[in-house]
């Protein structure tokens, strides 16, 4: 009897350990094929994100070249266009009416050279986006900044935050530079807080001084040497900040803003602000 109950528990351990040896194996194809599906889906990602960075990369390199082209040629065509002497609005050019308490300041912008900064401009001046906001840093023989809804200096945002991630990841735009346009006295470019970092805020250059002749001849071209002998900040060309239009009527204006009497910070003293804008010729970015 009692060898017939160590049988069957003989039996019964057997069975046991037989189903088991089966889960275990079972486990272990699952999991391999887990783990095979892992390790391809791992290989596609790592392929995506290669061929993501290496049209990056291309993209890049076509950039740096076309650029090369473009400061050989403002350097050595004498035929080369630079839009901010001409107070002509051109068909590829903007136009936008700043309405200030001082006065009218008119300007024209570059598209063809500064998309996403004239973009982002005229999208907040048509939507009324500036209408209000102070010009909160004033530096006479220098320039006078605004677009900052905080009015501080520490606020904006551009068209993009929030909305499309590749153009503007959550700090801002990304700098634009182009070798035809510079900050010449009336010049307009956009304020940051470091590369990349484009919002709303933008400044006007507004020094009167004459530095042309500190300027290198293998840096400038001809024309912009000549045209700095009527002001402007040839410190803050290079591409940390992006240069997108020019004031083509309105200048003393900006010269009457200038003066004003300002605090301990460059703030005026008694506000100033832009009113409203009015966009005079639009630009279909759609092309």
């Amino acid at each position: 009897m009692l060898e017939r109950k160590n049988m069957k528990k003989l039996i019964a351990l057997l069975l046991f350990s037989g189903l088991a040896l089966t889960a275990c194996s079972s486990n272990k194809t699952d999991a391999n094929s887990s783990s095979s599906s892992k390790e391809k889906t791992e290989q596609t990602a790592t392929s995506s994100s290669s061929e993501k960075d290496q049209k990056k990369i291309e993209e890049e390199q076509k950039k740096l070249e076309q650029l090369r082209k473009d400061f050989n040629d403002a350097m050595t065509n004498e035929n080369a266009v630079f839009p901010q002497l001409s107070t002509d609005v051109a068909e590829d050019e903007a136009e936008v009416k700043i309405t200030t308490t001082e006065g009218d300041i008119t300007v024209k912008l570059f598209p063809k050279y500064a998309p996403l900064a004239v973009e982002n401009f005229l999208t907040h001046a048509k939507e009324g986006y500036y209408n209000g906001l102070l010009f909160h840093r004033v530096i006479n023989n220098f320039m006078i900044q605004t677009g900052d809804p905080k009015g501080d200096g520490t606020g904006g945002e551009s068209i993009w935050k929030g909305k499309d991630k590749s153009k503007d990841s959550g700090t801002g735009f990304e700098n634009e530079y182009s070798p035809y346009l510079y900050n010449l006295r009336g010049a307009l470019a956009m304020a940051n807080s470091g590369p990349n970092t484009n919002g709303s805020q933008f400044y006007i250059n507004q020094n009167k001084a004459d530095i042309s002749s500190k300027l290198p001849t293998d840096r400038f071209p001809a024309k912009i040497i000549e045209a700095y002998k009527n002001g402007g900040n040839p410190t803050l060309d290079g591409g940390n900040y992006t240069v997108f239009g020019q004031v083509i009527d309105g200048m003393d204006v900006v010269d009457k803003i200038a003066e004003v009497e300002t605090d301990d910070k460059d703030k005026p003293k008694e506000d100033v602000k832009i009113e409203k804008m009015e966009v005079v010729k639009d630009y279909n970015f759609k092309k």
